[in-house]
């Protein structure tokens, strides 16, 4: 379980922000020894007064402001360090931008390669616009070419292709006039003849 070596291995960058990670945290534990030594100086000062040895007091006063500057300084180290902890954690995350960046960019190039350039999609496009140019000069000089009737025996004679293909005869045009032609003319015929009625 916990012999297997890892997969992940640590870098100098890695190595170097958990340096620094640490002496943070032993700079935080330093402040706090600090901070337990300048308020027992202060408690030392106190009591020496109590007893009146001025002497004493004075001597564990200084120690005190001492530590609180060093205190102060360790403040500043502190903030340094974690700005720089900071700005290295940073470039670690630009460093990696830059990677995808370059890494977008090749699959790009690739993509334009495969693609033939900028040339060859000009090309194809021409090529096509051509294409399509000359299909409409042939359907406006097929459709020029043909009259009305010639496009009706067209029609039929594709009608009749499909009859043979499908083996299904069309049904016959009927050539003489349909009844229902024939009864809404006697309707109007009727309809016009009760106006005259109603007029006279």
């Amino acid at each position: 379980m916990g012999n297997t070596p890892s997969s992940h291995k640590i870098s100098a960058q890695d190595k170097a922000i958990l340096d620094m990670k640490n002496q943070r945290d032993k700079l935080h534990q330093y402040q706090r020894r600090i901070t337990v030594l300048t308020d027992r100086e202060r408690a030392i000062a106190k009591e020496m007064l109590a007893k009146g040895d001025k002497p004493r007091a004075l001597l564990a006063l200084r120690r005190k402001k001492y530590q609180e500057s060093l205190l102060a300084k360790t403040d500043a180290q502190l903030e340094q360090l974690e700005k720089l902890t900071s700005s290295v954690e940073f470039a670690l995350v630009q460093k990696d931008v830059v990677f995808g960046l370059q890494q977008g960019t090749h699959v790009l190039q690739e993509i334009h390669k495969e693609m033939g350039g900028l040339e060859h999609v000009e090309k194809l496009m021409g090529d096509t616009a051509e294409a399509i140019a000359y299909q409409r000069e042939v359907s406006d000089m097929l459709g020029g070419m043909m009259s009305n009737q010639d496009e009706d025996e067209v029609e039929d004679e594709l009608n009749a292709l499909e009859a043979e293909i499908t083996g299904v005869p069309l049904p016959s045009v009927p050539t003489s006039e349909l009844l229902s032609k024939k009864r809404a003319e006697a309707r109007q015929r009727e309809q016009e003849e009760q106006k005259v009625a109603m007029l006279a």
